[in-house]
């Protein structure tokens, strides 16, 4: 079995002499579920549609399965299942005659259209014409549409794009059952680090169709960590004991900021402190935000975190 179940090596797609893609390496694991993020503009969708087979890019490679999607293109997408901006349906249709009419276009069982309804909640829906379906309804339609050929990947565009809080959490709660319970690899767009923070295990960057930085949301959120803040009674007697332990640290107040310190050299700083009669207030964790390192990342223009 191949590491990644999608993986790119140099994807280019250039637009009169622009490239929306430049160089993109993008590396996805069987049964994760990666976050694509970037600003609207970056390249999301555009690479999206290279990996769907929609557009043909410049230069690079796609593999999906372990096969080149220029030699095997049929073959990968009949395991695919994708959702690229918002649906169309046949409005004056209920949800089970729209799936009908793409059920036969796949010739796939009659059966799965119930499965589907019953994976995306619109079960007591299903008989009402679509077009009284409010727009977070029609999104969950449309996945039920991707997963009605059974897919081993799933492939979303900006899915909770116009949704409220509610359709949104609808949303982001169908997302996260797709590895566990379909056995699905699923790749998601978005602009909102929130959205991908909460969903994904996995997240890849892109900035002016560059991909500057891809790795475990774990390690992103271990890339945040900002140091330690010690409040005490005596500041400056504290950052020359601070000192004598070999720290270096900045008074604020009566606090004093350190950096880079793990939790042992913590627990001995504090010890030394209360020793020498220091009464310790506080120990605090300071951490950037990860839309502080979102925002950091994507002003570089390059690099990772």
């Amino acid at each position: 079995m191949n590491e990644y179940i999608i993986e790119t090596n140099g994807l280019s797609k250039i637009y009169k002499g622009r490239a929306a893609v430049n160089q993109l390496d993008l590396k996805i694991g069987h049964g994760d579920i990666y976050g694509f993020l970037g600003p609207n503009g970056a390249g999301k969708t555009t690479t999206i549609r290279m990996l769907l087979g929609l557009i043909r890019p410049t230069r690079g490679t796609i593999r999906i399965f372990g096969q080149d999607i220029r030699r095997h293109k049929l073959d990968i997408l009949r395991k695919v299942g994708s959702l690229v901006e918002y649906p169309s349906y046949y409005g004056h249709l209920n949800a089970i005659e729209n799936l009908e009419a793409i059920r036969r276009i796949l010739n796939v069982p009659k059966e799965n259209i119930a499965d589907v309804l019953e994976v995306v909640r619109l079960t007591k829906h299903a008989k009402r014409p679509v077009k009284g379906y409010s727009l977070g309804m029609k999104q969950r339609l449309g996945i039920a549409a991707a997963l009605l050929g059974n897919p081993e990947v799933l492939i979303l565009d900006e899915p909770t794009n116009g949704l409220d809080p509610e359709g949104i959490q609808e949303m982001r709660e169908l997302i996260q059952t797709m590895p566990k319970k379909r056995g699905i690899t699923v790749l998601v767009s978005s602009h909102l680090l929130s959205e991908v923070e909460q969903m994904a295990n996995t997240v890849g960057i892109i900035r002016e169709g560059e991909l500057v930085f891809q790795n475990t949301i774990h390690n992103l959120r271990q890339e945040s960590a900002g140091g330690i803040r010690i409040v005490v009674s005596e500041p400056e007697a504290a950052q020359l004991i601070a000192r004598e332990q070999g720290y270096h640290s900045v008074k604020d107040g009566t606090a004093l900021d350190f950096e880079n310190m793990n939790d042992a050299a913590v627990a001995l700083l504090v010890r030394r402190l209360v020793e020498n009669t220091h009464a310790v207030y506080r120990v605090e964790e300071r951490r950037k935000s990860l839309e502080d390192m979102f925002m950091q990342v994507v002003g570089k223009g390059g690099g990772s975190l």
